[in-house]
């Protein structure tokens, strides 16, 4: 199978190479961790790394089953060691070792070890694991392909609309990508083997949920709602199967799970003019459109408003920034995306082209939340209108697809 170059990721483990800190990288199951690894190793064999110095272990793999016991890892290990030269361990999918995080840390503690480490669950960096490698680890969060990802995997990079089409439909997961070039009709099967994996390995097991009907339900309400503003309650009120007395401790148990496992994204509100993080009427994200498209079917394609508000949320969250949707007075902004040094103001609109005799333009509400706002941070509404770019007193009209595959 090619393989499509992930050049962001693949930076940041240059970048960290030989460095004492742990290399932390978790995401959904398939979107690309281990062939991230493996790229890696390829590379350090091309800059004077020998074989003998690199011991990579994937604990989905069944050759390696006993040492999901953490003491005879250590020693598999310890055993392999190059004496005078650095050592790079390479720990895949590590949550299926228990108390992985004594190994990890007795790991760390050796100069000459370089440790790079894997995970399909936030329970990686559960809270015990957190303290006790504290300001000893970075964190790699990947997601599945970007656009621009996904169009570096064609020969072809023309016709842009029917490629950012097939992305929504045919899935962003790397192995989607080979699938699609294959036959369509194969993608699924591997959607539906993905999800099910996840539902019942990081989700099921991983939090002992054994309603699966429910929380099926939970998931396909969250796909369904993406960009609207939900609550436990308004969730519970829809879904049935779920006692009332218990339903709202039922439903939030079953949403942080399914976070855990990357399956959804979570967005809380952000008053801008106050500058207080709000707790109530978050919004809810997907990982990937093509695996929405394969739980809601064909109706679930009409809605291509929330639709690119998802892709451009993900993408936001690719480029290294928090993602909250803003509220300025009784006015939304769709993304404040922020980082310590920068903020940046969005909006997203399919077009922002209105028929005639209308009262209000779709240019001037999406504008609006926009102008309120005083401070100097860059402002953007991202659109599928192929106009030629537009400046409003500061605020970027720019395309979507311009956007998704800038440098």
């Amino acid at each position: 199978m090619e393989r499509i170059s992930r050049e962001n990721y693949l930076s940041i483990l240059k970048n960290f190479k030989d460095q004492q800190i742990i290399k932390v990288i978790t995401g959904i199951r398939r979107c690309g961790k281990s062939t991230l690894l493996e790229i890696f190793q390829e590379y350090l064999k091309e800059n004077g790394v020998e074989a003998k110095q690199i011991i990579s272990i994937n604990f989905e793999n069944a050759d390696y089953e006993e040492l999901q016991d953490r003491k005879k890892l250590y020693e598999y290990i310890k055993e392999r060691l190059v004496k005078g030269k650095k050592t790079y361990v390479f720990l895949d999918e590590i949550q299926n070792v228990n108390e992985f995080e004594k190994t990890v840390d007795s790991l760390f503690i050796n100069k000459d070890v370089d440790l790079y480490i894997t995970g399909s669950n936030a329970y990686l960096l559960s809270s015990e694991l957190a303290t006790l490698l504290t300001g000893r680890y970075i964190e790699i969060k990947m997601l599945p392909l970007s656009f621009k990802e996904y169009v570096s995997a064609f020969k072809d990079k023309t016709d842009l609309s029917r490629k950012f089409r097939n992305y929504l439909r045919y899935s962003s997961f790397p192995q989607a990508v080979e699938l699609y070039k294959v036959n369509p009709e194969n993608i699924t099967l591997f959607l539906d083997g993905i999800y099910h994996t996840i539902l019942l390995k990081d989700v099921m097991q991983r939090k002992g949920i054994t309603d699966k009907n429910v929380l099926e339900k939970v998931t396909k309400y969250l796909y369904d709602n993406i960009g609207n503003r939900t609550s436990i309650k308004s969730i519970s009120d829809n879904i049935e199967g779920v006692e009332k007395n218990s339903s709202y401790n039922t439903i939030a148990n079953y949403i942080d799970a399914l976070i855990d496992s990357y399956l959804i994204f979570k967005a809380n509100r952000y008053d801008i003019k106050g500058r207080e993080f709000l707790k109530t009427q978050e919004k809810y994200y997907a990982v990937d459109i093509g695996l929405r498209y394969y739980m809601l079917g064909q109706s679930s394609a009409k809605d291509m408003g929330h639709i690119l508000e998802n892709v451009v949320y993900l993408e936001l969250l690719r480029r290294g920034y928090e993602v909250y949707i803003g509220k300025y007075d009784e006015l939304e902004v769709d993304f404040v995306a922020k980082k310590p040094e920068n903020t940046v103001y969005y909006q997203v609109a399919l077009t922002t082209r209105t028929e005639e005799n209308a009262k209000n333009t779709i240019l001037d509400r999406e504008l609006a939340p926009l102008k309120r706002i005083n401070d100097n941070y860059p402002k953007y509404i991202l659109t599928l209108d192929d106009d030629l770019d537009a400046d409003f007193d500061g605020i970027k009209k720019i395309n979507v697809l311009d956007w998704l595959l800038e440098e």
